[in-house]
C-alpha cells in the first residue's frame, strides 16, 4: 500500500485541495479531502487523471518525417501516403515492432497518456510467417515494458475495396479471413490481465464485407468489448460507399448495424448534418470539426479546456473499455502529476488551469505519471527512456538499410 498527497487534485466532482490517495494493488482504494500529509507519502503538486489515447497505429511512429517530401507528380494525398505506409508495414517484423511500440508508448506516458487503444492489423511477421501471434506478442511486450495500460484492438482487413473481394498484394501480410481473425481474437483474450484489455475492430467499410462486419459486431456485443472502425475518413471512401451501398458510410452503418456507446468511429470527418445528429444520438465515440467558430464546445463547462479534457477523459475510457472514469475510489491508480512551477500554469487557478494545459502548447508540464500504482515517469522522464531510445534508433537504422 502507498499514499500520494496532492496539494490539488481533479476529482470527478471538480478540483479539491490537499487530497490524499490511498493506493493498493494498482487501484485507488481511498480518497481523503482536506487532508494532511504523512511522512511516508509521495508529495505531489497538481494531480489529474491519466488519459487514454483512443486510436494508435504504433508502427507508424517509424514513418514520421519520411513522407513529407513532394513527389515528382506533385499530387500527394492520403492515398499516396498509404503506399509509403504499406512499404513500411512490409518490413516491420516482431522485434522491430516491439522497439517501435515501446518507444511510442514511452512517449505517450511522458505526455500524460496512461492507456492506449492499439488499432492493430499487422497480424503476420513478414520474416517469420510461421510464428502465428508474434506481432500480437510484440505489442503486449512493448506495453508491458513501458508500463502503459493497453487495450488491444485486433482489426480485420479482408479485401482491397468495396468491389475488390481480395486483398491487394501489399495488403496480404495483414489480411485475414473472418474465421482466421475470430480465432486470433480468441487467442488474444488469453493475454487479458489487469493492464491488458481486448476489444475488436474492422478496418473500414471498404476493407470488410457487410456480413463480416455484422459478425464482428455480434462478437463485440457478446463480449461487452469496445468495437472500433475507421469510417468516412476520405471523400473517395464516401463516394465509393455511395456507389456500392447507396448510402454515405455513417448513414449506412447506423441503418445496418446496432451502433451504441461501445463503438468508436475513427476519422469520422466526412459526414453531413443528418449523419452527425444521428451519430450523436447513438452515443458512439467520434471526432469531427464542424464549424469555424470559437468556444462552441463548451456545453457543460464555460471553459473550453475543461470541456475538452472531460470529454477526452470520458471518450477515452469508453474507447478503451474502461469501467471507471477519473480518479474515483476503486478506479485504476492511473494519474498525472503536473509541475506546479511550470510557466504554462503560471497565473492560472481552478477555472482556467485545464484551458492552459490544452491550449498553451508543448512541452506539457508532466512531472510524474503513475499507471496501475507504479511510477512510470519520474522527473519528467520515462524510467526506461534510455533503453527505449537506443533500441528504437538501432531498429530504424536497420530498417533504413533494408530499404
Amino acid at each position: 500500500m502507498s499514499y500520494v498527497f496532492a496539494s490539488k487534485a481533479l476529482l470527478p466532482d471538480g478540483w479539491s485541495d490537499n487530497v490524499r490517495f490511498r493506493i493498493d494493488r494498482g487501484r485507488v482504494e481511498g480518497i481523503e479531502k482536506a487532508a494532511k500529509p504523512s511522512s511516508d507519502d509521495t508529495l505531489a503538486g497538481c494531480v489529474i487523471p491519466g488519459l487514454c489515447n483512443a486510436h494508435s497505429h504504433a508502427f507508424q511512429r517509424a514513418l514520421a518525417g519520411h513522407t513529407e517530401q513532394r513527389s515528382p507528380s506533385g499530387r500527394d494525398s492520403f492515398w499516396t501516403w498509404r503506399e509509403r505506409m504499406y512499404e513500411l508495414a512490409g518490413q516491420v517484423d516482431a522485434p522491430a515492432l516491439t522497439a517501435i511500440a515501446r518507444q511510442v508508448y514511452c512517449e505517450m506516458l511522458s505526455s500524460g497518456y496512461t492507456s492506449v487503444a492499439e488499432f492493430h492489423y499487422l497480424h503476420r511477421d513478414p520474416r517469420h510467417l510461421d510464428k502465428q501471434d508474434a506481432m500480437l506478442q510484440a505489442i503486449v511486450q512493448a506495453a508491458t515494458d513501458s508500463g502503459i495500460r493497453l487495450t488491444y484492438i485486433p482489426v480485420l482487413y479482408e479485401r482491397a475495396g468495396f468491389n475488390d473481394p481480395e486483398p491487394a498484394e501489399h495488403q496480404r501480410n495483414f489480411a485475414m479471413s473472418l474465421d482466421e481473425f475470430l480465432a486470433h481474437h480468441t487467442r488474444a483474450a488469453d493475454y487479458a490481465s489487469e493492464s491488458v484489455n481486448v476489444g475488436i475492430g474492422a478496418h473500414s467499410l471498404r476493407a470488410v464485407s457487410h456480413e463480416s462486419l455484422a459478425e464482428i459486431a455480434r462478437v463485440a456485443a457478446d463480449h461487452d468489448a469496445p468495437m472500433h472502425l475507421h469510417i468516412a475518413e476520405q471523400q473517395r471512401e464516401v463516394d465509393q460507399c455511395m456507389a456500392a451501398y447507396g448510402r454515405r458510410p455513417v448513414r449506412w452503418l447506423l441503418e445496418n448495424l446496432g451502433v451504441t456507446e461501445r463503438w468508436s468511429l475513427v476519422h469520422a470527418t466526412h459526414m453531413d448534418f443528418d449523419e452527425t445528429a444521428a451519430l450523436a444520438g447513438s452515443g458512439a465515440v467520434a471526432v469531427r470539426l464542424a464549424t469555424q467558430s470559437r468556444n462552441v464546445v463548451s456545453l457543460r463547462h464555460s471553459h473550453v479546456g475543461s470541456e475538452l479534457f472531460s470529454r477526452v477523459l470520458e471518450g477515452g475510457a469508453m474507447a478503451g473499455g474502461q469501467a471507471t472514469v477519473g480518479l474515483a475510489k476503486g478506479a485504476p491508480a492511473d494519474l498525472i502529476v503536473l509541475s506546479d512551477d511550470d510557466p504554462m500554469l503560471a497565473g492560472h487557478g481552478d477555472e482556467s488551469r485545464l484551458d492552459a494545459l490544452v491550449f498553451s502548447g508543448y512541452p506539457l508540464p508532466v512531472e510524474r505519471v503513475m499507471v496501475n500504482g507504479d511510477w512510470r515517469v519520474v522527473d519528467a522522464a520515462h524510467v526506461d527512456r534510455a533503453r527505449a531510445r537506443a533500441e528504437y534508433a538501432t531498429m530504424l537504422k536497420a530498417l533504413g538499410e533494408a530499404r
